[in-house]
C-alpha cells in the first residue's frame, strides 16, 4: 500500500469513522461531553431588571447637582420583590441580584457615597441612568436557544444548562475502547520482574491518552507471538468500538498482527504513514470497529495516538475541534531532518522577554527514549518538505495535555 501523508491518513480515518448514538446522562455527569440537542432557555433570566452592585437605587435626575443628599426609603436584598416606589429625592438600599424598585431608574455603588445622618444618604457623584442595571432579560430570553447541538460541554456551559434547569440532557455516546499489547518481550504489570524483559508501558501510556480525552478504555493485557493466541485477543477487542493494538505492525517475520487481523474481517485501509516517528501505522475497519495498529516503540505509539487516534476519538464523540492547538514559538536550536516524512520532535516551551514561546528539545529524539516524551510540553511539527530548521526560526509546536496551565500567570495587573 501507498505510505500516506499525515494530513491524508488523517482524512482516511475520519471519512471511515462515524459519530456515535446518543444517550442520556445527568448534568453531573456530563462535563467534556457534547450535546447532542439544542437547549432553549425556559425563563428570562434576569426575570426582572437587578442590580449590579450593592448601594443604592435612586433617579439619576436627583444627581444634577453633586454631592446630593437623599433620604433613605428602604432596603431591598436579592431575592425581595419589592413594594415601595422611589421618588424624587429619594433612594432604597438594595443588594447585589436584588430587584429595582419602581422608580428608580439607576444604582449608586456604595464606595461612592456616605452617611448624611439618620435617614439620609450622600451621593458624591453622578450617574446616568441605566448605571449598574441587568436588565430583564439581558443573560438569555424564555424559548431562545441558548446552547446548539455539537456544542462541547465545559463548566461554562455546565452553568447555562443549570440555568435553564436541564437536570438530564442528550449527548453524543463515548466510544468503547479497548487497547492490546503484543510481543513475547513485554512483561506485564503483574508478572515476575525480568531484568530480560520489557515492561509493558505502552497500553497504559495509551490508557492515559485515552482517558485524558474522558474516556475510560480497558487493558486487553499482552498477546503473545503465537497466532492463535493473538487472534483470539483481537476477537475480544473486535467488539469495541474502537481497538488499538500496540506492536506487531512492522514487516518482522513474527509480526502476526496484519496476516491475523485481516483474517478475522479488518479491512485495511492503510499500512504505512510518511511520518517520524510512527512510520508502521495501520488502520482499518469493522463494520462496528475501527482498529488503529500502532508501533511498538512506546514515543511511536504516543505520537501515532496524537495524530490519528485523539482526533477519530473526538470525532465520534460529535466534537468540532478534533486536533490539539498549536502555538508559534522561536526555536532555541538548529533542528537536522531529512526530507521525506513529517517529523515530530519533542520539545519544551519556555516564555521569551517578548512574551512569546521558545521551544527547546528534549534531548535525544530516538523513538525508543520514553523520557523524552515524559518531558514534552509539545511536538514541534517539521513539513515533510523541510531539510532543517535554523536557530532562531519560527516554529509550530502542537501542545500535548497538561499544556492548559503554566507556572506564571502571563500578566501583569
Amino acid at each position: 500500500m501507498e505510505h500516506l501523508s499525515v494530513k491524508h491518513a488523517q482524512e482516511c480515518i475520519l471519512e471511515a469513522i462515524g459519530r456515535l448514538d446518543v444517550e442520556t446522562v445527568r448534568l453531573e455527569q456530563a462535563l467534556g461531553r457534547v450535546l447532542a440537542e439544542e437547549v432553549r432557555a425556559n425563563r428570562d433570566q434576569p426575570p426582572y431588571d437587578v442590580s449590579a452592585m450593592d448601594g443604592y437605587a435612586l433617579r439619576g435626575a436627583d444627581l444634577a447637582v453633586i454631592p446630593a443628599t437623599l433620604a433613605l426609603i428602604g432596603d431591598i436584598q436579592a431575592g425581595d420583590m419589592p413594594s415601595l416606589t422611589v421618588q424624587t429625592g429619594q433612594c432604597a438600599r438594595i443588594m447585589t441580584g436584588a430587584p429595582l424598585p419602581q422608580g428608580a431608574d439607576a444604582v449608586i455603588r456604595v464606595e461612592d457615597t456616605q452617611s448624611a445622618g439618620e435617614g439620609g444618604v450622600q451621593i458624591n457623584r453622578a450617574v446616568p441612568a441605566g448605571n449598574d442595571i441587568r436588565r430583564l432579560g439581558e443573560n438569555m430570553r424564555n424559548g431562545e436557544v441558548v446552547l446548539n447541538a455539537g456544542t462541547e460541554i465545559t463548566p461554562g456551559v455546565i452553568g447555562i444548562l443549570a440555568t435553564v434547569k436541564c437536570a438530564q440532557l442528550q449527548v453524543t455516546r463515548r466510544p468503547r475502547v479497548a487497547i492490546l499489547s503484543t510481543g513475547n518481550e513485554l512483561e506485564g504489570m503483574d508478572e515476575p520482574f525480568d531484568p530480560n524483559k520489557i515492561p509493558n508501558s505502552n497500553s497504559y501510556a495509551l490508557m492515559a491518552q485515552v482517558q485524558a480525552l474522558g474516556i475510560e478504555p480497558v487493558l486487553l493485557g499482552i498477546a503473545r507471538d503465537n497466532p492463535a493466541e493473538l487472534a483470539e485477543y483481537l476477537q475480544r477487542g473486535l467488539k469495541f468500538d474502537v481497538l488499538l493494538v500496540s506492536g506487531g505492525s512492522s514487516v518482522g517475520v513474527h509480526d502476526y498482527v496484519r496476516p491475523t487481523i485481516e483474517a478475522l474481517g479488518v479491512r485495511m485501509l492503510f499500512w504505512r504513514v510518511a511520518i517520524k516517528p510512527g512510520h508502521p501505522l495501520a488502520f482499518g475497519t469493522t463494520s462496528k470497529t475501527a482498529v488503529f495498529g500502532l508501533p511498538g516503540n512506546p514515543v511511536s505509539s504516543m505520537v501515532c495516538f496524537e495524530q490519528f487516534v485523539a482526533p477519530a476519538l473526538r470525532g465520534m464523540m460529535g466534537h468540532a475541534r478534533l486536533y490539539r492547538r498549536t502555538v508559534t514559538a522561536r526555536l532555541a536550536h538548529a533542528v537536522k531532518t531529512r526530507p521525506g516524512r513529517t517529523e515530530f520532535i519533542r520539545v519544551m516551551l519556555s516564555g521569551d522577554d517578548a512574551g512569546g514561546y521558545v521551544a527547546t528539545s528534549t534531548g535525544t529524539q530516538s523513538s525508543g527514549v520514553s523520557l523524552s516524551m515524559a518531558r514534552a510540553d509539545g511536538l514541534l511539527v517539521v513539513p515533510a518538505t523541510c531539510n532543517g530548521l535554523a536557530a532562531g526560526g519560527s516554529v509550530t509546536v502542537q501542545l500535548l495535555d497538561g499544556t492548559a496551565f503554566q507556572d506564571d500567570v502571563g500578566f501583569r495587573e
